[in-house]
Formats: structure tokens, sequence, C-alpha cells
């Protein structure tokens, strides 16, 4: 696991700050890793993807196992909403229709008892690291783990819920209810406009609940990155695709943009593009006003800026790429 530890950060910043500050350097070994790539390209065999997920459920079980126990801690309460975020009901779920069986019998199911005859090392790792959070004086840390794995599911999630069900076939959100969450204080399906309000709604609750205690941040901080390691070793876990689907090997791990951006300005920083969503989304541009804001650009530049999808969609895709495999913004 690579260490961070020398990243110098100034803990006067609020908790959300500093978070996506000091896991940024984490973010970018994810986004660059094998196995995130396939997932984020929904490149794995199904029989592979249908693993992967069986190890989220074991994560997800075991961390809302921990945060139930701890909801009334003072650092903890603040984010605790099992009805909007828990996820483990919803994998159960998938899981058991990507198999073709019931939610009570897909752990007896032979790719379950293969996986749990002999786990990974990285997902049993993820698991005592969670549970040992769990049985410590201080369980704090958790919150720490729940942001790295919810605001991902709210981001880059997203896309790659549109990858796995296209490249499954999965049609009107058949095994794909893991990406799904209700509105903030509703019922149904969130939108991308929910789903940061969530966001929004759960940083507010970390600045809050952690305040000024610097050493407590500093502590978070640190459990960040190491879950951001912990997710990384399940990336590592994924086995090649037995039938790779045709793309780029030079595509980044969300792919390369298709069709126009709506509204985009990208600025240059250290060589790389950061992508700033529009100011509001009712503003919509047509292609000939894209090229003419850009034209002036590198090709380089050109071809990332034009590149998306127009309406949320393309909202979506880009606050993913900032916020999953970029930064929790």
């Amino acid at each position: 696991m690579t260490d961070y530890s020398d990243v110098e950060l100034d803990l006067s910043l609020p908790m959300a700050t500093l978070l996506r500050l000091g896991t940024a350097a984490a973010h970018e070994d994810i986004e660059v890793s094998q196995g995130a790539g396939w997932l984020a390209r929904g490149e794995p065999d199904r029989e592979e993807y249908v693993r992967f997920l069986m190890m989220l459920w074991h994560v997800y079980d075991a961390l809302e196992r921990a945060l139930e126990q701890h909801a009334d801690h003072p650092i903890l309460h603040p984010t605790y909403n099992p009805t909007l975020l828990f996820r483990t009901t919803n994998l159960s779920l998938d899981i058991s229709l990507l198999l073709e069986t019931s939610e009570s019998s897909w752990r007896s199911h032979p790719m379950h008892r293969a996986l749990m005859e002999s786990p990974p090392l990285p997902l049993t790792r993820y698991i005592t690291r969670l549970e040992s959070i769990a049985e410590s004086p201080d369980p704090s840390a958790l919150l720490a783990h729940a942001y790295v794995r919810y605001l991902g599911d709210l981001s880059g999630g997203q896309i790659i819920r549109a990858k796995v069900a296209k490249a499954y076939g999965l049609d009107n959100g058949f095994g794909t209810s893991f990406y799904e969450f209700k509105p903030l204080g509703g019922t149904g399906i969130a939108t991308i406009g929910d789903m940061k309000k969530i966001k929004e709604w759960y940083r507010e609750g970390m600045n809050a609940a952690v305040g000024n205690d610097q050493v407590l941040k500093s502590v978070i901080l640190r459990e960040a990155i190491v879950a951001f390691g912990l997710n990384s070793g399940l990336f590592a876990c994924l086995t090649a695709p037995v039938s790779p689907r045709a793309s780029d090997p030079a595509t980044p791990p969300l792919g390369v943009p298709d069709s126009p951006v709506d509204d985009v300005r990208g600025t240059q920083m250290a060589g790389k593009v950061v992508y700033q969503a529009p100011d509001s989304l009712e503003k919509v541009y047509n292609l000939s006003s894209v090229i003419a804001v850009v034209a002036a650009l590198s090709l380089a530049h050109f071809i990332m800026v034009v590149g998306g999808f127009t309406g949320e969609r393309g909202y979506a895709k880009l606050e993913a790429v900032q916020q999953w495999f970029g930064a929790h913004r």
C-alpha cells in the first residue's frame, strides 16, 4: 500500500476540504489501476462482475454493521442515515438477480462458497480493518470509510452503472440497484441533482461533526487514505476479461468522451485538464458554440473538452471523473 503520510495540509481547513485535498494522490493511483479501468469500462466478464459485487457486499456488511453499532457516536451520528445510504440490501438484490436465485440463497451459491473458501487477501484485510475500528475505543475513523465508499458510489459509481448496464444487457434498473439512491428526504430514484444534494449534506455533516479538532482531522484523513488503498486492493482482485471488449489501450479508466458537452469550461493545471461543471444545467450550448470556445486550445485539450454527453448525462460524467477517480469535491 502506497504511503502518503508525507502530505502536509492546513488542518484548520474543514474536514471535507482536507479529505478532498489529502486523498488526491490516492485517487490518482486508483485512476490508473488496471482493475479500476476494466470496471469503469464495463469490461469484466459477467461472472467476474458478480464476484466483485459479492466482495463489495461483505465490505458494506462490515461497514454498515459498524455504523449501526455506533449510530449515536457524536462524530458518526450527523451522517448516519441507513435509509438513504446503506448498500447491502441493494447489493443482495443485484447479486440474486444476476445469479437468477433468491436473495435468501445466493450466499450458498457455488460462486460465493468458492469466494469464501479462499477469500482474496485484500478483501480479508478490508473487513478486518473495519471490524477493528468498530471494536476500538474510538470508532471515529469509520467516518473516513463511509466517506470514501458512499461519495464514490454517488459520483463515479454512476458512470460504472451505465457501463455495466450496457455491457451485461441490464435494462430498467435490473441488477443495478446498488447504484441507485433515494432523494434526500424523499422517495423514488435520485437524479444527478439529488445526488449532488446528498453529497453536500454529507460534507456539511462531516464538517459539523469534526469541527476544529485538528487531531481528529488528521486521524480521519489518514484513515481515508487507508480506505482508498483497501479499495484499490479490491480492484486488483479482478481478473482479466476472457474476451476483452474493443477499447483503445490508451483510454483512461472512465473512457474517452464521445459527443458534445454542455457549457463545460476546462483549464489546464500541471499538464492535466481540470473540468469545471456549468453553473446552471438549464443552459445548453450546441456543438458549434462549444467548438468556437475551444478552438484556440491545443488539440489534445480540444478532444477532451468537446467529448461527453449533453444534459444531465454530461454533468454526471464530468462530476464522476472529478469525484471518484479524481477527488471527492
